[in-house]
């Protein structure tokens, strides 16, 4: 069986093929398709190699068409603005069966300043006994509620994760990769008697677009709350918001991503 951890890692690591092209295999997994987090990974390393002494600061991504899994994944970039502390990168993924997904990312050098945030607390941490076994992460993961309960509950969940001891440059794909995961089971929460694990059969999905903003310097190896909703689904589709906080409270991103949904015809 693959170390799913060690094939995400090797993932990771786009081999440069000249003139802003960079190539990265794809993990070794039985998800029915190209995972949208491995793309959202990606982009956030290759636009890291791109602009060499900036951090990522946003990330913009849609995913025209359905990617390959298990197939090489081939990145273009065009740097189309280097300053002191600002950059930009547009960049296309593409397979052979045509481009997977389109991103657009703002790069930073943190600079220091004053500070403040107005957030909720994190909480505390679920124990042990609430650890999950969610196939697409493989790491460490615990939620205080069920996101898979076959009851209508509030579009809300929160979901702690922390990774293994890692390289802190690897700290912002690999928390890019984690915010693709849940989203759309949260929409589905107040759908009585339907769960993400409905999908081909209940309903059909798929992330069509996935915005990720950075706000501080990240390590995927702590505790990180991820802390979602849903506000709306409607005419096919869903949007869900989330935000990432510390163990100590402090918020170090936030996400959003519109997908398909559409339920089965009764």
């Amino acid at each position: 069986m693959t170390d799913l951890w060690n094939d995400l890692l090797h993932c990771l690591a786009p081999k440069p093929l000249g003139q802003g092209v960079y190539e990265a295999p794809s993990q070794q997994l039985a998800y029915h398709r190209l995972f949208g987090g491995q793309l959202l990974a990606q982009t956030a390393r290759v636009a890291e190699l791109t602009c060499p002494g900036k951090a990522v600061k946003s990330l913009h991504v849609l995913f025209p068409r359905e990617g390959k899994g298990g197939h090489p994944v081939r990145y273009e970039t065009d740097c189309v603005q280097q300053g002191r502390t600002y950059g930009a990168v547009q960049i296309q993924a593409r397979q052979e069966h045509g481009v997977v997904a389109v991103a657009t990312v703002s790069m930073h050098t943190w600079e220091g300043g004053p500070q403040r945030q107005s957030v909720e607390a994190a909480g505390e941490l679920p124990g042990e006994e609430r650890r999950l076994d969610l196939d697409l992460l493989p790491w460490e993961t615990r939620a205080a509620t069920d996101l898979d309960s076959p009851d209508s509950e509030a579009p809300a969940y929160e979901l702690w994760t922390r990774t293994p001891p890692v390289a802190a440059e690897l700290g912002p794909a690999l928390l890019a990769y984690a915010t693709d995961l849940t989203l759309i089971g949260t929409a589905l929460r107040p759908v009585s008697g339907v769960t993400q694990h409905d999908a081909g059969r209940a309903f059909a999905s798929a992330v069509t677009s996935h915005s990720l903003w950075f706000h501080q310097p990240v390590r995927a190896d702590t505790w990180l709350l991820l802390r979602q909703h849903s506000p709306l689904a409607a005419h096919g589709r869903c949007h869900g918001r989330g935000d990432v906080l510390t163990r100590q409270g402090e918020l170090v991103a936030s996400y959003a991503q519109d997908a398909l949904l559409r339920f089965a015809q009764q």
